[in-house]
């Protein structure tokens, strides 16, 4: 279930809006949020999976000889948006166990709400692969402009953005940027605050998910 277009998808299905509810709110533990993070990272990922290039090889059932599809093509590259991206990254890998892994750690200065680059390290022939970016929050969209720009630079041309929560702020910065990277969320949140947090939100998915301030 998912309301889409050209450049946002947005996955309505009940279990992922009962999760993302439960973790939204305010009294749901560290654990807990990690655990719901988790859970709600692979009902997502079968989203942003949907259109994987198949091919098919010849088989033997207990019964009989047929031709199964399976994946075509390199493994897919996973790219952790750090820290918070890390909550998605461990549950798509539950599903794609085979994908290739890479990091690229930004964080936001919170005067400018600019991003700042310190880690980048990511798989090798990314033009070759279906790249998969990360992070929970599409707020301002600053950090995940910079993402893919480090991304298209590293030579990745098939790239997707895989968010939990989105702000429509983030989502025009993103599509202005990038229009060739489509989004895939769990929400459209209503704005950002003067702070650039998305609200309604769930507050800063890094610290929920780690217990820190």
């Amino acid at each position: 279930m998912t309301s889409e277009t050209d450049h946002l998808t947005v996955v309505t299905h009940p279990l992922v809006q009962h999760k993302l509810t439960l973790m939204r709110e305010e009294e749901t533990s560290t654990a807990k949020f990690r655990q719901l993070l988790r859970e709600i990272s692979q009902l997502l990922a079968y989203e942003v999976t949907r259109n994987l290039e198949m091919t098919s090889k010849t088989i033997k059932t207990p019964m009989c000889e047929m031709e199964a599809p399976l994946l075509d093509g390199k493994k897919l590259a996973l790219i952790s948006i750090l820290r918070a991206g890390n909550g998605l990254l461990d549950g798509i890998l539950e599903l794609v166990p085979a994908a290739r892994v890479g990091f690229v750690g930004l964080y936001r200065d919170e005067e400018t709400l600019q991003p700042v680059q310190y880690y980048f390290k990511v798989p090798e022939n990314l033009e070759d692969r279906l790249v998969i970016a990360v992070d929970p929050m599409l707020a301002t969209g600053n950090s995940s402009v910079a993402a893919i720009d480090l991304l298209k630079q590293a030579g990745a041309t098939n790239i997707r953005f895989l968010c939990l929560l989105a702000a429509p702020e983030g989502v025009a910065r993103m599509k202005e940027a990038h229009p060739d990277v489509p989004i895939i969320t769990a929400s459209l949140d209503e704005k950002l605050n003067e702070q650039g947090y998305i609200v309604p939100g769930l507050g800063d998915a890094g610290d929920r998910m780690f217990g820190t301030k």
